[in-house]
């Protein structure tokens, strides 16, 4: 494909609007006029004391640490989670420790130790470099998530790390100049900065380590953040348009509840409450299911929606029914791809993130989803108590019933996913058509579960910035469990999350008869290879049983290799029979890279069948 051909399908895929955006944009940015509107010694700012902001009435979640009272627990876990942290260790991505430091200088990535500069201009930091590593990791400890762990500790052990909080904070604005450094590059990682500050300062209200030095100078940062965050946002609502756009306009939409004291934000809470609306009905789909075709980030949204409806309604202001609505089809999206203890497919692009780590289970999705639950429908989706519902609170009076999951087949057309819940089995089935930037080339995908065991998995993401072949293999089709034709994508690979020839789901049907289910479907995909490449696949589960048939076809590509990729354990490959009407069937197992938390790799299988024009597989578990 030439440049001109690639050119002309960014601008029929993304729209003209996103096109003339991305072109201004990077003249502003080349020119520094970008660079003008965020100035690095701006104007100091201070709005009220520290004495009348705690006279004001409370506009958080809870008024201070003594107004909570809900159940303590002293869990070891949690007291051995805060040891780590006083000692300069941070859990990455939810899922590995790094020993940082205890005097980190919030600039250095801890994964291959380059150091960015804090004189440079934010527009000037790279976000994607070989030699700085992946941002990411410099982020992470940015976030601040980790004070949420220190207050849960200190409410439940009656202990005060006030102190070390707050230091991390006065820390954190002493190392990043306002605009300078990498830690000023993403209004999404602002905005979340924001939010477990704003924890910290309600919690501890009344700790003698809240001075009104420290006061002062948090005001200061907080607006610059909100200034950044508004004065940018257009770069998330057109040229991103996805949870970083959902995240920072509920910020702005919120600022006026959580620092009514800084007058400017009675406008940014207005536009951001519009903005907010608009991104919840555009990327929420109305069945539910979500335009980054990420669990993981579907998650963040989760959470995201449950913090801004909740603060809405304690300030009497809550947002429109349509939030509310797409709010409650996230669930019911959710709850029906749930293995028993709260698991889903590792499916889709997943970066590790969990703003707002109240409980510890990572993979589990139920604290999440219990807790936007009882904000929206007022009753309990599990019928158990979370840590997560604890710190946002909740309104008990019912509003609405109860979100259900069926058994049998749901078919969530809009998303393009059939899932299948059929005693202990979950079968899992992506059949999409794009009308938005997908994120892996994915199309297809069969995940299966047994109860807890998920026998069939994706291979999940790793990174978003490793070595090409690491970027191809996990984004690509190689890493997922649908056909592969040669060593081509189903779509082709453009620069970072660029995808040119979108696949196109052309048809799903379902059938159920006595003893099984049937789907079908078709897909139009591999374009640049050839053209009119069409795959159609065979889903058929036996009903109360672990078994499955899958049958592949393979239409238009019968000058290429052509292979059926399943990915699990070893036990698991060697349970899948390959047959075929076809003349050859080559069945070959190889160790395969696989990724359940970003940033780490571990080692299982792959079968790799080589077939003609059709094939049919049984998956048959004793």
């Amino acid at each position: 494909m030439n440049t001109f051909s690639k050119v002309s399908q960014v601008y029929k895929n993304m729209g003209g609007r996103y096109f003339l955006y991305r072109l201004m944009y990077e003249f502003t940015k080349r020119t520094g006029l970008l660079k003008r509107r965020f100035p690095t010694s701006p104007e100091i700012k201070h709005f009220i004391t520290l004495e009348d902001w705690k006279k004001q009435r409370s506009n958080f979640y809870f008024d201070d640490r003594e107004s909570l009272v809900f159940k303590k627990s002293r869990d070891a876990e949690l007291a051995s989670k805060v040891e780590k942290i006083l000692n300069g260790q941070l859990l990455f991505f939810n899922s590995q420790w790094f020993d940082i430091g205890e005097n980190h200088d919030w600039i250095t990535n801890p994964s291959n130790k380059f150091t960015y500069s804090i004189d440079k201009h934010w527009t000037e930091i790279e976000d994607y470099s070989k030699t700085n590593g992946d941002i990411k990791y410099v982020w992470e400890k940015s976030r601040f998530s980790y004070l949420l762990t220190l207050l849960k500790y200190d409410y439940h052990f009656d202990e005060d790390h006030s102190e070390f909080v707050f230091s991390e904070i006065d820390s954190w604005i002493n190392a990043n100049p306002i605009n300078k450094g990498p830690n000023w590059r993403c209004s999404q990682e602002m905005s979340l900065r924001l939010i477990n500050w704003c924890f910290a300062l309600n919690f501890y209200k009344n700790s003698l380590a809240l001075t009104d030095h420290r006061w002062t100078n948090y005001q200061h940062i907080i607006f610059w953040h909100l200034h950044h965050i508004y004065e940018h946002i257009n770069f998330s609502r057109i040229a991103v348009r996805n949870n970083h756009a959902i995240t920072e306009t509920m910020m702005l939409s919120l600022s006026a509840f959580f620092f009514p004291f800084i007058p400017e934000t009675k406008v940014w809470s207005k536009n951001g409450r519009n903005w907010f609306e608009e991104e919840v009905e555009y990327q929420i789909y109305q069945d539910g299911t979500y335009l980054q075709f990420s669990m993981n980030y579907h998650r963040v949204v989760i959470q995201l929606l449950t913090v801004g409806i909740r603060l809405a309604e304690l300030n009497g202001k809550p947002f429109s029914e349509l939030v509310y609505e797409r709010a409650k089809k996230s669930i019911e999206f959710l709850y029906t791809c749930q293995s028993p203890s709260g698991y889903v497919p590792n499916y889709g692009a997943n970066d590790g993130a969990l703003f707002f780590p109240w409980s510890d289970d990572f993979l589990d999705y139920s604290p999440q989803l219990e807790a936007l639950h009882r904000v929206v429908n007022g009753t309990s989706l599990y019928g158990q108590d979370f840590e997560d519902c604890n710190w946002w609170g909740w309104d008990s009076k019912s509003k609405s019933k109860k979100v259900t999951r069926k058994e049998g087949v749901s078919y969530f057309d809009i998303g393009g996913y059939v899932v299948i819940r059929d005693k202990d089995a979950l079968t899992f089935l992506r059949a999409g058509s794009h009308k938005d930037r997908p994120s892996q080339a994915d199309n297809l995908h069969l995940d299966l579960w047994v109860n807890d065991d998920n026998i069939l998995h994706d291979g999940g993401s790793f990174s978003y910035n490793s070595e090409e072949t690491v970027l191809k293999y996990y984004f690509g089709t190689a890493s997922h469990n649908t056909v592969q034709i040669a060593e081509y994508d189903q779509m082709l690979k453009g620069q970072r999350f660029i995808w040119f020839n979108w696949s196109q789901c052309q048809f799903v049907n379902i059938n159920e008869t006595q003893d099984e289910y049937v789907i079908e479907a078709s897909i139009k995909a591999f374009e640049h290879v050839k053209s009119n490449i069409i795959h159609k696949r065979t889903v058929s589960k036996k009903k109360h049983k672990p078994e499955w048939a899958i049958t592949d076809v393979i239409l238009g590509a019968e000058d290429f290799k052509k292979y059926q990729l399943w990915h699990g354990s070893v036990d698991i490959i060697n349970q899948i029979t390959p047959g075929s009407e076809s003349m050859k069937v080559c069945k070959s197992i190889a160790d395969a890279p696989y990724s359940l938390y970003y940033g780490l790799e571990q080692l299982d299988k792959v079968a790799k069948i080589e077939f003609e024009d059709k094939i049919t597989s049984i998956i048959k578990l004793s």
